[in-house]
């Protein structure tokens, strides 16, 4: 194993532990100023739920936009709390992605890790906001959020992404524009918009290599992601039974699909995924223009 390798797989396995301590100590703090305790283990639903999605976010699907149409079908969790469950319960998974493909491409250090600091910094800003919002202010982002995804996987599939470069790092002003590009799109990860695509879209315009993107993304998320999650943990923003869930069921998935299974003809998944996101965003639309009952009119 190279030099790199060795401090990447330790740099993720120091990032895993910290995260793993932190979510501990700050639910065991929350639950004790709420005066109770959130319900502790995973649903087997949950545990295949995290394999199966996190599997095809190896291969380049995505789990954000495929977890949250599931959950809000089965409304197995309330609306307001998805969004920090996405980024709970995904954060590990994404952290084990990043170890095993971001020595995979030599991205100059600079563009990398200031996209990846930007991104941090978007992620802790947009989860603070999203962990105070009310129940319709979630329900409408994500619903907008949702057919932004739809829309991106739809230009994924159609081959209209553009052909980018062959750079691995960028300079001035370009390197300012990404930087704040990525500030805003880990921002907008708290929303439940996967970074993937759109910083695919970003490097490529901006004439990198598209290969490049993977480390970008994959180490964007595996550090915005723990980062993020904070502020749901502390606000009680998410289900924690399922984010756990999540976690246990996502690592196996990332290692299947990264060393066993590798690639798989994909095409007809993605139009699947297009038409239950699309489904899904209109009813999360739906819930969140629906008339709320007049609190009034209730008879005690």
């Amino acid at each position: 194993m190279s030099l790199v390798a060795t401090l990447v797989l330790a740099g993720g396995v120091l990032l895993a532990i910290a995260f793993i301590s932190a979510w501990w100590r700050l639910d065991r703090r929350a639950a004790t100023q709420a005066g109770g305790s959130q319900a502790g283990r995973p649903t087997f639903g949950a545990v295949v739920l995290g394999a199966v999605t996190n599997f095809f976010d190896t291969l380049g699907i995505g789990s954000f936009a495929s977890t949250t149409a599931y959950l809000k079908f089965r409304r197995l969790v309330s609306d307001e709390l998805i969004p920090g469950t996405l980024n709970v319960g995904h954060a590990l998974p994404t952290i084990a992605q990043a170890v095993i493909f971001t020595t995979a491409v030599a991205v100059a250090p600079l563009t990398l890790v200031s996209m990846v600091a930007a991104a941090v910094a978007g992620a802790y800003l947009g989860a603070g906001i999203v962990a105070r919002l009310p129940r319709r202010g979630v329900q409408l982002g994500m619903g907008i959020a949702l057919i932004v995804a739809a829309g991106l996987f739809t230009m994924k599939i159609v081959g209209v992404l553009p052909p980018g470069g062959a750079a691995l790092g960028l300079t001035g002003g370009l390197l300012v524009f990404a930087v704040a590009a990525n500030f805003v799109l880990g921002a907008l990860m708290s929303l439940g918009i996967g970074l993937y695509a759109p910083c695919l879209i970003l490097v490529s315009l901006l004439g990198m290599n598209p290969i490049a993107a993977f480390p970008i993304m994959m180490a964007s998320c595996a550090c915005l992601m723990p980062v993020g999650s904070l502020a749901f943990i502390r606000e009680r923003k998410y289900d924690r039974r399922t984010a756990i869930g999540l976690a246990l069921g996502g690592i196996p998935g990332v290692l299947v699909a990264a060393f066993i299974v590798r690639s798989l003809p994909l095409e007809w998944l993605y139009w699947l995924v297009v038409v239950v996101v699309l489904y899904a965003a209109a009813l999360m639309l739906r819930s969140a223009l629906a008339r709320e009952p007049d609190p009034a009119a209730v008879v005690p």
